[in-house]
């Protein structure tokens, strides 16, 4: 994991031979090792070395199995022909993306796979359909405009979009065909089911909760509003939204004890066959259909692929669950889809399955050492689902400060008072749902879902009203804490002494919490949308709006609220952290002014600004500086445009 965040996170394309050599030195090393030298520290220290090395190779080899064409400058209006995969509202629209046909004027070798437009006007075709679109195309988002905040640029390039922009007027239907090959029909073919899967449970489900129940089935979530949706995450329970872990367990979970349990009471088949074996088998295809039903995204994926893990030990007489499968599933989603590492959803994921498989593990040979059993089994369920929530919402807490700034405080609770409801309620109705579905009988079923979500809605509206997040301001998570965090969460898990993990893990959040709150600084972020984000030492930040720029600003402060309106004046003058910030708007060549009384004014121009792709000044003893961005080298999905 290490080696293939390093190869994303440098600013430059290392040399894929240099790599290569790397990793058969290392691998070389680790058989050496292995045979000649018994010191366990060695080993483990040549180990690191090796998947380091081969995790950067991985990252390598997938930029080259992914390259594709983009878009490097604006083109339009222009006819595009293409099959629509998504259909997703947004603020302005209905966010369209699209497998592209042909863009005229374009030859094959330089037209983009993959495009994503705004469609404005009203919708009248869906996934699945083949449509011609005047569009205006743009290149994919930029560069980070703030260091440290999220990269669409690279998760752009490794789901293939090559191009984004917006439809002019209307996209119209036509009589082509699925794409060339078997998989691009069957890609199309699929996305066609999925809406179609959304569309009849969003109807059977009810209209309150339908679209949360299309998209836990389908992935989409086009029939959920946004206010549920802000709910969800307000509340913590946004978990619920990605088909992840949870859902891919409860799918192939339901169909494993069913099938086990009910071929276990034909006498027959129970003592010549390893019914156990056969219920494994039936839950990886459930999943399996999981999977392609629900869109295959990366997080579906990764679910996916623990599963396999997972029923894969049972075929084979393995422990199922245990810090070694969820390593052994670790790995196959490095080497297959290396850049997700980056992303929250895997970190989140395997930083709450691997404490939970630790805490769990712990927590068996204590009852084996002692002898305790189960007693009550309403008692040991409750015990064990206040330890899941509590466990999984600590380990997570990490990673949620540091991409979204949020903790949601509380989501424990909401946790709490949610999972019995979709464990004992949402989850059986679903798998009585399946079944039924093909005598025409899930109406009431499906019903039964829409009722439990509802509540799961009420419960999130009602937890994310508390807000208490939003008065914890602090700074921005340093790398140096995220680091030492995710260090005591590895601790946590592999050290086997309860007592020694819990004080050495202890320890390290400590040390990172303490260089986290003397990490603040007053900053001044100039963003190429035309706001100017003043962010104070605390972490508290204002959002002032200066000109109507066609940029993106900053990811981190996109739910931020306009403090202060400078557009209609030819002159701001705002006071912060013991300067004066003077914002020019009105001239031919706009630039802002922040001095001190003593000091010389420190002038950003507009033009800066956009060429820079943002800049942001931070504040030292000798006042207000700019902060050096890293010279640009572009990397196969990032494009320098500082001369542009």
């Amino acid at each position: 994991m290490l080696g293939a965040a390093w190869y994303f996170l440098i600013d430059f394309e290392p040399n894929m031979s240099v790599l290569l050599s790397a990793a058969f030195a290392a691998i070389l090393i680790v058989i050496i090792v292995k045979f000649r030298v018994a010191t366990p520290g060695v080993a483990a220290l040549a180990w690191t070395i090796s998947g380091v090395a081969i995790g950067a190779v991985s990252g390598g080899l997938a930029t080259q199995r992914i390259a594709h064409p983009t878009v490097r400058s604006e083109i339009g209006p222009v006819l595009l022909e293409g099959w629509v995969q998504r259909a997703l509202p947004s603020k302005r629209g209905v966010r369209l993306r699209l497998k592209v046909h042909a863009i005229d004027g374009l030859d094959e070798n330089l037209t983009p796979p993959i495009v994503r437009v705004t469609h404005i006007s009203s919708l009248e075709t869906e996934p699945g359909r083949f449509v011609r679109c005047w569009v205006v195309l743009r290149p994919p988002p930029p560069a980070p405009v703030i260091q440290g905040d999220y990269a669409f640029d690279r998760q752009a390039w490794y789901t293939g979009l090559g191009a984004v922009g917006y439809v002019q007027g209307r996209c119209r239907g036509g009589a082509i065909g699925a794409p060339r090959g078997i998989l691009g029909g069957a890609a199309l073919a699929v996305s066609k089911a999925r809406r179609q899967l959304a569309q009849y449970v969003f109807e059977a489900a009810g209209r309150k909760a339908g679209g949360f129940a299309a998209a836990l089935t389908s992935g989409d979530r086009s029939f959920m509003s946004d206010a549920d949706q802000e709910a969800l995450r307000g509340a913590d329970l946004a978990h619920l939204l990605a088909i992840s872990g949870l859902h891919m367990g409860i799918v192939g979970g339901l169909v494993f004890l069913l099938v086990w349990r009910g071929l276990a009471f034909i006498e027959p088949l129970a003592l010549r066959v390893p019914v156990k074996k056969l219920g494994a088998l039936a839950a990886l295809l459930a999943c399996a259909v999981y999977l392609v039903l629900s869109g295959a995204s990366i997080s579906t994926q990764r679910a996916f692929v623990m599963a396999a893990v997972l029923f894969g030990a049972v075929l084979i007489d393995r422990t199922a669950l245990s810090l070694r499968s969820l390593a052994i599933a670790m790995m196959i989603i490095i080497a297959v889809a290396p850049w997700s590492v980056l992303t929250p959803g895997f970190q989140m994921s395997f930083a709450a399955t691997g404490a939970l498989v630790a805490t769990y593990e712990r927590w068996n040979r204590r009852r084996r050492s002692t002898g305790e059993t189960s007693g009550n089994r309403a008692m040991f369920w409750l015990k064990s689902l206040i330890v899941t929530s509590t466990v999984s919402s600590l380990a997570t807490m990490p990673f949620a400060l540091f991409h979204f700034e949020r903790a949601a405080p509380m989501g424990l609770l909401a946790n709490l008072f949610a999972m019995p409801i979709i464990s004992l309620v949402t989850a059986p109705a679903a798998a009585a749902a399946l079944l039924l579905a093909p005598m025409g009988l899930d109406g009431l079923a499906l019903r039964v879902v829409g009722a439990s979500l509802g509540i799961v809605l009420e419960i999130a509206h009602f937890f994310s009203a508390w807000d208490i997040d939003e008065v914890l301001n602090t700074p921005q998570m340093p790398g140096v804490s995220f680091g030492l965090l995710g260090g005591a969460i590895l601790i946590f898990c592999l050290l086997r002494t309860p007592f020694v993990a819990w004080l050495t893990a202890g320890g390290l959040t400590a040390i990172a919490g303490f260089y986290w709150m003397q990490s603040g600084t007053a900053k001044i972020h100039f963003a190429p949308s035309g706001d100017v984000f003043l962010e104070s030492a605390n972490g508290e930040v204002d959002r002032i709006a200066w000109r109507d720029g066609d940029g993106l600003g900053p990811l981190r402060f996109s739910r931020l609220a306009i403090a202060q309106d400078c557009r209609s004046t030819i002159a701001c003058e705002i006071g912060f952290a013991g300067h004066m910030i003077k914002l020019h708007a009105g001239t031919e060549m706009p630039k802002a002014h922040v001095l001190a009384s003593n000091q010389t004014p420190v002038v950003v121009s507009w033009d800066a600004i956009t060429r820079s792709n943002g800049v942001t000044l931070v504040r030292t003893k000798a006042g207000f500086r700019p902060k050096q961005k890293p010279d640009c080298k572009s990397r196969a999905w990032r494009i320098c445009r500082l001369d542009g």
